[in-house]
């Protein structure tokens, strides 16, 4: 070992008082251990450190022509002013091709507080508690079993289905399978047979031509259109509308009943009094 580290040493003479001392054989400069002064190695031999030569500039006679100052470029003045965005007026063609979206109206998951917010948003935070709010559409094309909390839209595809969890959504369109319990502030349209698990809250609720729905826990509405085939309990604070060939199973909660020509309702109909504040 001590014969493979002396091959990568050689041996360097000092220029100034030619002491020699052994150094790396990569070695481009060192000091003397002996006269400490510092010089270059160049080819296994040691040389004197070359100095930087400093150059001092002429003095300038008084007779040379002072040179002309370059022109500059005229500075531009900026003003800051503080205050709203005003953003440029679109043209016609614009506003027809792609119309502003109006203001959505909102419910707060946490505080029950409603405020508006923009179309365009897909998120917002409530004024009152500061709570986040989702505004995302969703739509499910394959199983799924997680909550859904947004104030957006939902549509469930044929080849979706959603089971077990609560699911809160503003418009719920349904042409798969729907097994969970569901609160719409919008409308809730079913255009697919099968039987819906869950308690079912909506405002609108919207029964499509060819449907057939069974309903296994009471369903709460504001109002109710039935162009289809429905079994289960309804108790809705407005008028429930029956169209032609429809047909209804079950107890009914409603302040009216319209049923059209070749309507039928199958079941016991119980008549409230409509709420003043609605």
């Amino acid at each position: 070992m001590a014969d493979e580290a002396q091959r990568h040493r050689i041996m360097v003479s000092c220029p100034e008082c030619s002491h020699t001392q052994f150094e790396p054989a990569l070695v481009v400069s060192t000091q003397c251990r002996s006269c400490r002064a510092n010089f270059q190695v160049r080819k296994g031999k040691g040389v004197v450190r070359t100095h930087p030569v400093t150059r001092l500039a002429v003095p300038r006679k008084d007779t040379d022509p002072e040179p002309e100052p370059l022109p500059q470029a005229p500075k531009l003045q900026t003003t800051l002013r503080r205050g709203p965005v005003i953003q440029a007026p679109r043209s016609f063609l614009m506003r027809l091709l792609i119309p502003n979206k109006p203001a959505r109206q909102i419910t707060c998951f946490n505080c029950q507080h409603s405020y508006s917010t923009v179309g365009e948003a897909q998120s917002s935070q409530c004024p009152k508690c500061c709570g986040y709010v989702s505004l995302q559409n969703h739509e499910i094309t394959d199983y799924w079993n997680r909550r859904i909390q947004t104030c957006g839209n939902v549509v469930i595809q044929k080849s979706g289905t959603v089971a077990g969890f609560h699911l809160q959504c503003h418009n719920l369109t349904v042409f798969g399978e729907l097994a969970a319990s569901v609160e719409c502030t919008g409308d809730l349209i079913i255009r697919t047979s099968g039987k819906i698990t869950g308690q079912v809250q909506c405002k609108n609720l919207r029964v499509e031509k060819g449907a057939r729905v069974e309903f296994s826990n009471p369903v709460s509405a504001q109002t109710t259109f039935i162009d289809g085939n429905v079994r289960g309990q309804i108790s809705c604070s407005g008028p429930i509308t029956l169209e032609k060939r429809s047909h209804l199973q079950g107890l009914v909660r409603t302040t009216a009943l319209i049923i059209r020509p070749g309507a039928k309702h199958t079941g016991t109909i119980e008549v409230i009094a409509a709420d003043p504040a609605a």
